[in-house]
């Protein structure tokens, strides 16, 4: 007795990717809720009060400096290299790559551009906010300090907030913002957070940022992400464009060129009076009336009597040396 195998988990993945296509129509488009809109304005708030307490050089900025000269680079010497990869993470290209490339599959396998579409309108969220904060305040990072308990601020720097903080939210917080299911955006979000806090403690160990820098860009990264969901009829408005703009190609590229003339108009046909063609032979009288007329070729044709005959005179048999022919009577053999 034969039994079949039993499916692995391999072959299980396989079997789903092997499926067709197909766009999710239960998977819901976040919206601006009450709860989230207050989640925001909290979020907001705390960072400008960030942004003040740095401005005013509070404790803040004293806890800046006790990690600078704590300098824990020396202190866990061993985990440098490491941390020299794992900051990679924070990265704009190479986060932004691997990310779009997941996500461009996605809309792939779901006939969907949203996102794409929605990694695009955050990066460029977070050029915007970020960038413009970057250079409006103008912080130096701890290895350009120039006072010893000043907050460094407005002497043509570009550190606070912190860029890699914020985009390792954005970036890997994005996958949560457009999971599936709940189960995969509790997932998500989890592995997201413990990133982009790796990355962020990972900037002060190298001393590249202040601690301040890196608490304010994990609360921009987090505002960029609670503030989505008020961009997403511009990504469906943008998608229809996109999707339309796409078909339009598509039947440019097939020949398919619209009619010049408005639809259903017939068309007149005149008939041709100049051919010097002789006409062609009227049809036999014998022949069927609903049968349509056959045309020759131009030129003299010769009538049916006088063609040549189309079964030859005689019979077709072989000559026979011991037929008779019909009628007579054979004669006797010997």
């Amino acid at each position: 007795m034969r039994t079949e195998r039993k499916p692995t988990r391999l072959d299980r993945v396989f079997a789903r990717l092997d499926r067709e296509p197909e766009r999710p129509a239960h998977i819901g488009v976040p919206r601006m809720s009450r709860h989230r809109v207050v989640l925001f304005g909290a979020t907001l708030a705390f960072y400008l009060a960030i942004v003040w307490a740095v401005l005013i050089t509070s404790w803040l900025v004293r806890l800046d400096w006790q990690v600078m000269f704590f300098r824990p680079y020396q202190q866990w010497s061993e985990i440098h290299a490491f941390v020299d990869y794992y900051v990679v993470l924070g990265q704009r290209g190479p986060t932004a790559v691997m990310v779009a490339a997941w996500l461009g599959w996605r809309s792939w396998r779901q006939h969907t551009l949203r996102p794409l579409l929605a990694l695009g309108v955050s990066l460029l969220l977070l050029n915007v906010t970020v960038g413009a904060a970057k250079y409006g305040m103008g912080r130096l990072g701890p290895h350009y300090a120039t006072e010893i308990g000043s907050n460094e601020m407005w002497l043509g720097g570009d550190i606070f907030p912190s860029g890699h903080t914020a985009n390792a939210v954005v970036t890997w917080g994005i996958l949560a913002y457009l999971a599936s299911t709940p189960r995969a955006r509790r997932w998500l979000s989890a592995l997201s957070a413990v990133v982009s806090l790796g990355v962020g403690l990972s900037t002060v160990y190298i001393g590249t940022h202040w601690l301040s820098d890196v608490i304010l860009g994990w609360v921009a990264g987090l505002l960029i992400l609670l503030a989505l969901p008020w961009f997403e009829p511009v990504i469906a408005r943008a998608e229809a464009r996109i999707l339309d703009l796409r078909d339009r190609w598509r039947v440019r590229g097939n020949g398919m060129a619209p009619a010049a003339g408005p639809v259903g108009q017939p068309v007149m046909l005149k008939p041709l009076t100049d051919r010097a063609d002789p006409a062609p032979e009227p049809l036999h009288a014998g022949r069927s009336a609903g049968r349509s007329p056959a045309y020759l070729a131009p030129g003299p044709h010769a009538t049916r009597a006088e063609r040549a005959p189309v079964t030859p005179a005689g019979s077709r048999r072989p000559p026979h040396a011991e037929r008779h022919p019909r009628g007579t009577t054979p004669a006797t053999r010997p």
